[in-house]
């Protein structure tokens, strides 16, 4: 019986949305960028040369890029041998919920709610909630930031006065920081699933915990972070496939972002090369007739927030560079499907994700151009590939 497996690559867009400019992201490309900057010469930390992803692209990477935005990689001339095109999405976000939902046939219904770019960011009673939850007296940050400089900025008073650091971004969510042993993890964990109830139903929406470790001048964020996301709207691709009797594997953060419904089995990590080697070892062993969906969040969280063009570059390459050890698995009649949820144009201005087209690239369904399709489309082609009847607005390639 047919296996199924969705693979994104989180944040690796290819550009080209048509209301880019509504999000102040015109022009951004995260793949055609970082090509460009690797030709140039501007990435050469780690690695050298033009942008080297010969697995993907023979598969139709370099192809679909070329459709989603115009841009022409150098060095990625392969021929597509496997199935390829573009998605974009219509929810009205640019954020990890959003994108993976839609991608599993679950467009987003309604408008998040986001907080203002301003000092503070959060309403009286929402820091009134998180100071009696935490007990404390008051709270760090209020205000948006990326994680490694507001940890960097209140450090030491959070230390001192046991305050958590809590701070959001252009994505709708809050996020809380704090020492895994000066404040506790599980007191961390807990004031965030305490927490996100009431941000929920503001629609706001994850909740994110971010642990650190070490000393002010040498701390790191630890893998023990967790999302707290609210619940998908209507049953998504993972929902119908586990519906019909079937196994369904998440690897990564999909438990998070799914609030573990239509989950079977939960495969974690401390690094994408951790949860690589789960997708490789499912490729392998996952039952007939199962649906794996993998999320590999380095891409994103590592080097597109903090601007790290090589080092984006660096990744893009490892992962790459694996793919065949994972297709090596697969059995006739599978169908792997790589894609991503959003892009993080590592070269664009700000710290946050970018509202572009995805690339759509995939082994086991032969030679097909799909065009440029919606995110949805995806999560009924691996429904329809399944035998499941899909029942979100998507509409099958296959």
């Amino acid at each position: 019986m047919a296996r199924a497996f969705l693979i994104v690559m989180d944040s690796v867009g290819a550009g080209g949305a048509p209301d880019a400019a509504a999000f102040g992201d015109e022009g951004s490309n995260t793949l055609g960028h970082i090509a460009a900057a690797c030709a140039a010469g501007r990435a050469e930390t780690g690695r050298s040369g033009p942008l080297k992803m010969p697995n993907l692209d023979a598969l139709g990477l370099g192809a679909a890029v070329r459709l989603a935005s115009g841009a022409a990689m150098e060095g990625f001339t392969a021929r597509p041998q496997g199935l390829w095109g573009a998605a974009q999405e219509v929810s009205r976000g640019k954020d990890t919920p959003s994108g993976h939902w839609e991608l599993a046939g679950v467009p987003v219904p309604w408008d998040w709610t986001y907080f203002p770019v301003a000092r503070p960011a959060f309403p009286p009673d929402l820091v009134a909630l998180v100071c009696k939850l935490a007990g404390t007296e008051g709270i760090l940050g209020n205000c948006h930031a990326s994680g490694v400089p507001i940890i960097a900025e209140h450090c030491e008073e959070h230390l001192r006065t046991g305050w958590p650091i809590c701070y959001t971004s252009a994505d709708s969510v809050f996020q809380i920081a704090a020492h895994e042993e000066a404040f506790g993890l599980d007191r961390l964990l807990k004031l965030c699933a305490d927490l996100a109830p009431y941000l929920h139903a503001m629609k706001v929406g994850r909740v994110i915990a971010r642990p650190f470790t070490g000393t002010c001048g040498d701390f790191r964020r630890t893998p023990n972070r967790h999302d707290y996301a609210i619940a998908p709207p209507s049953p998504t691709l993972l929902d119908w496939v586990s519906g019909a009797g079937r196994a369904t594997h998440a690897v990564g953060k999909i438990g998070d972002i799914f609030s573990m419904r239509g989950i079977g089995k939960l495969w974690k990590g401390k690094s994408d090369a951790d949860l690589f080697e789960h997708l490789v070892r499912l490729g392998d062993e996952a039952e007939d007739g199962s649906l794996t969906f993998a999320n590999f969040v380095e891409f994103d969280s590592l080097y597109g927030h903090p601007r790290d063009v090589p080092g984006y570059a660096r990744a893009l390459e490892w992962f790459d560079a694996g793919v065949p050890r994972f297709l090596a698995g697969l059995r006739p009649g599978d169908l792997a499907i790589f894609t991503a949820d959003h892009g993080n144009d590592p070269t664009w201005t700000g710290t946050d994700h970018t509202r572009e087209r995805v690339p759509v690239v995939g082994w086991g369904a032969g030679l097909r151009e799909i065009g440029l399709r919606g995110y949805a489309d995806v999560g009924a082609s691996l429904a329809v590939h399944l035998g499941v009847a899909p029942q979100g607005p998507g509409r099958s390639f296959l």
